[in-house]
């Protein structure tokens, strides 16, 4: 244990936590070919169905450009498509794949296990964390 964790401010823990719990993601997500991020945008289409990038920006919390190179990756890979967007040519309409389904039914099962062995699976801990977002996180209007 870091001894001088007892001195850091909580927003520190937090984003701490947060860069090491995705990198350990990042790191077993790696044998199907999608990081963290490729991860979250695959959960959000299949959730959402297909979506323009700027709404897909949206409720994945980035930037347009940041989500482009996610499906700039995720894209390659065969997991999404884009297709140009007919009511307007300067937006995408971006959809998963059934290769992407299969391989976040994967990354599902990656991030429970690493969830249960690293002893982050608490509800207590996905209660406190959801207030954080919450709170914090950008309001609905």
């Amino acid at each position: 244990m870091v001894p001088e964790l007892n001195d850091w401010s909580t927003s520190r823990l937090l984003t701490t936590a947060a860069r090491i719990v995705e990198h350990s993601w990042n790191e077993k997500l790696l044998s199907i070919g999608i990081t963290h991020a490729g991860l979250t945008t695959l959960g959000v289409l299949e959730r959402e169905g297909t979506l323009t990038g700027v709404r897909l920006a949206q409720l994945v919390h980035v930037q347009a450009q940041t989500v482009g190179r996610t499906l700039d990756r995720l894209e390659k890979r065969g997991l999404v498509t884009r297709l140009r967007n007919t009511a307007d040519r300067r937006s995408q309409r971006i959809t998963i794949t059934s290769a992407g389904q299969k391989a976040l039914e994967r990354a599902k099962n990656i991030e429970h296990e690493l969830m249960a062995e690293d002893g982050l699976a608490s509800q207590d801990l996905r209660d406190r964390l959801a207030t954080v977002i919450n709170e914090l996180g950008p309001k609905k209007d």
